[in-house]
């Protein structure tokens, strides 16, 4: 479908009146950038810490039923791409009770997503300017990634292509600096690179069965947003053609970028003695002689957590403008309105306004520990969300909506269930971690709470 703009040009729109102004560039891109977080840049060194060489076999088996749940979902997008969030499958199959709590709960998860990017980015920026206010910091590129938001989708697409480049470069610059020193040989404080420094000394379970079942919590929340991709599909030029393409290349670039990189540090460090509170990254660069690598990778990881931002405000302001469609209550508040450019301009802003209580937060030390926990509490209903998308699908597949001729999800029979009962195990494994135990029973109130609530709200009124 199209419509003719203010401007004479004709442009391709979906049902809810939005342009599909993201090409195949873009997208390709954001599958392979969405999977790639500040955790692998800052945090590889404390995961491989935690259960040494196998934590690349964590990194793989995670990586499988992340691509599984994203066969599911890009199977139901496939065949309903003006679908702009997957949360509308929820509804579509389950019902309208676990609609409004998957809508409503993750659409408040991403805003606390979004304040806590908000937070890491006022702590990068004040490596290179430290007088900064964090509080100044925050609301400078809030404003900045508003704007970019709300002119036009295809330029969020391409200020989201060049983020994902920076993260990209970085990645293939360590991968071949590692090549280079094993090929010849290179020196290192601890020794000489190596891929026998894999395999030395190894041990499945060096500090115990249980330090690998908890590093699978740690390594799936680095994959989390995966989704993202998919949620770009209804703004997406020829998306049943882009879609396919973008969730068959998941399981290559995980491998790539992820087992590759991890490979990559282990090689170049022993990892008995890599140090678990320093970026691997940084260590790597310097010894290639780049002295300033530990500004190198702060801006990689600003970048990194900007492009997180940026893609939260995206999908923040598309699920609040479907919520504002489904719910007349909120219909004072012209949520469910659409700019002469057809993007959720109110609902972007919105759900900014709500991120800008981080910059409140940050000078308030009681309430930034409180948020702490809320944070964590909606990793765990981020899960809760992910089951019930497969569970929508299981739905689907019965429903006569299904497209025999579309992009299946293979053995679905099989495969669907085994997600489920994996994503299980990530959130109970939330309850093994002092760290994480809070935010667990966090996300279980919430769960229980909040579901009873949505569920009580459309039963009364169905009966009215």
């Amino acid at each position: 479908m199209s419509e003719q703009r203010t401007n004479g040009a004709d442009v391709e729109t979906t049902k809810n009146g939005m342009d599909r102004g993201l090409t195949n560039r873009h997208v390709q891109i954001i599958a392979i950038a969405g999977t790639i977080g500040t955790g692998l840049f800052l945090g590889a060194g404390k995961s491989i810490h935690l259960t040494g060489p196998s934590i690349v076999l964590v990194y793989i088996i995670t990586g499988i039923f992340m691509y599984l749940m994203m066969r599911g979902i890009g199977e139901m997008l496939f065949q309903d791409p003006d679908q702009h969030t997957f949360i509308n499958f929820i509804t579509k199959y389950l019902g309208q009770g676990w609609g409004y709590f998957a809508g409503w709960s993750y659409w408040i998860s991403l805003v606390l997503l979004g304040m806590a990017e908000l937070t890491a980015i006022a702590k990068y920026v004040q490596y290179f300017i430290p007088s900064a206010p964090s509080w100044l910091i925050q609301l400078v590129f809030l404003l900045i990634l508003c704007g970019v938001n709300v002119v036009a989708v295809a330029v969020f697409g391409e200020v989201e292509f060049w983020f994902g480049m920076i993260k990209i470069i970085a990645i293939l610059a360590l991968i071949a600096t590692a090549i280079f020193m094993v090929l010849t040989g290179f020196q290192t404080p601890v020794g000489h690179a190596s891929l026998t420094n894999i395999f030395h000394g190894f041990k499945f379970f060096p500090l115990g069965i249980d330090h690998f079942f908890m590093a699978f919590q740690m390594v799936f929340f680095a994959y989390q947003a995966i989704e993202f991709v998919g949620i770009t599909t209804s703004e997406t030029k020829n998306p049943r053609e882009v879609l396919p393409k973008a969730v068959h290349a998941i399981p290559s670039r995980i491998m790539f970028f992820y087992v590759g990189a991890l490979i990559a540090i282990m090689s170049i460090f022993p990892w008995r003695q890599l140090p678990d509170d320093q970026s691997p990254f940084v260590m790597v660069f310097k010894l290639a002689g780049v002295n300033w690598a530990a500004a190198l990778i702060n801006f990689v990881v600003l970048t990194a957590a900007a492009s997180s931002l940026n893609s939260m405000l995206y999908s923040s302001g598309r699920h609040l403008y479907q919520l504002a469609r489904e719910t007349p209550a909120l219909d004072r508040y012209k949520l469910n309105r659409l700019s002469r450019t057809n993007v959720p301009q109110n609902a972007i802003f919105t759900s900014a306004g709500f991120m800008v209580i981080a910059a409140i937060l940050s000078v308030v030390p009681w309430i930034s520990d409180s948020f702490t926990v809320i944070t964590s509490s909606s990793s765990g209903v981020y899960i809760a969300i992910y089951a019930l998308t497969m569970l929508a699908h299981l739905r689907y597949r019965k429903s006569q909506d299904f497209m025999a001729n579309g992009f299946l999800m293979p053995a679905y029979k099989v495969l669907n269930p085994l997600t489920i009962a994996f994503f299980g195990f990530i959130y109970l494994s939330l309850f093994l971690q002092q760290s994480t135990f809070i935010g667990a029973v966090g996300s279980t109130l919430w769960i229980l709470v909040m579901g009873t609530i949505c569920q009580m709200v459309t039963r009364k009124n169905t009966i009215k």
